[in-house]
């Protein structure tokens, strides 16, 4: 059976400069875990760590009970291992749907045909249509992106990485640039997440947090705070400290 993501005693060093040290954390299938601490804590060196954008100083990081250490995010990304970005990472000029079409080809080997007419491709086509219509995209289905308020790219960029079809799915501050007025839009868009998906959330949004982890681990100078439940989280006064500080992150 699946067992998900394992990482045991992960540490990041730059010469003398100690990013992560000694992380454990498990991402079950299903998962809902929030990862949070001030600024500089690490958050986004871990997830980087977990994708293979950077190789760990130490430590263990296994998937499904196999080592992944030595894997590159490419290889990473085909065992089902994705992650969103703090800046949207979308091509403008294209429309939703050719945005989404890209990684849905390229999965599927088929990247050359990437405009080849919806007909040509049925399959990859109702895929398409399936995501526009599970981030409710539809009216927006044919604009180029750069039309879109930037709430609405952020679904773009989930939706695109949902289709990759990821077992573990980190979403690096989705609601990073999102005003106010447009957050729900992320909430439910992660609320709506296949619930047997395992899904990590970096974020600075607390309102966002509490609403949809189920579990919340707290980073501070690379290292594990602490971790537990959102009302834990939310009563312990060392983390407490922290946030009302203005170091929220």
């Amino acid at each position: 059976m699946p067992t998900g993501l394992e990482v045991r005693g992960l540490s990041k060093r730059f010469g003398g400069l100690v990013v992560a040290e000694g992380i454990d954390l498990d991402l079950a299938p299903g998962a809902r875990t929030a990862l949070i601490g001030p600024n500089g804590a690490g958050k986004s060196t871990f997830a980087n760590l977990v994708t293979g954008i950077l190789r760990p100083s130490a430590g263990t990081i296994r998937f499904d009970g196999r080592d992944i250490g030595r894997l590159s995010e490419r290889q990473r990304v085909s065992l089902g291992i994705a992650k969103t970005f703090q800046i949207t990472n979308l091509f403008t000029r294209l429309t939703v749907r050719e945005n989404l079409r890209l990684p849905v080809l390229e999965r599927e080997g088929r990247c050359m045909r990437m405009f080849r007419p919806a007909q040509g491709d049925p399959e990859v086509e109702a895929e398409v249509d399936a995501l526009i219509r599970q981030f409710d995209l539809e009216p927006l289905a044919d604009r180029p992106v750069s039309d879109l308020a930037y709430g609405q790219q952020r679904l773009v960029e989930m939706a695109l990485t949902l289709a990759l079809r990821p077992r573990v799915l980190i979403l690096d501050e989705p609601a990073a640039g999102v005003p106010s007025s447009e957050t729900h839009l992320i909430t439910d868009a992660i609320e709506a997440l296949p619930g047997d998906l395992a899904v990590l959330i970096i974020e600075h949004d607390m309102e966002l947090v509490f609403r949809v982890a189920a579990s919340i681990v707290v980073l501070v100078n690379g290292r594990i705070l602490t971790e537990g439940t959102p009302d834990t989280i939310a009563a312990d006064p060392e983390v407490r400290r922290l946030y009302l500080g203005g170091e929220d992150g």
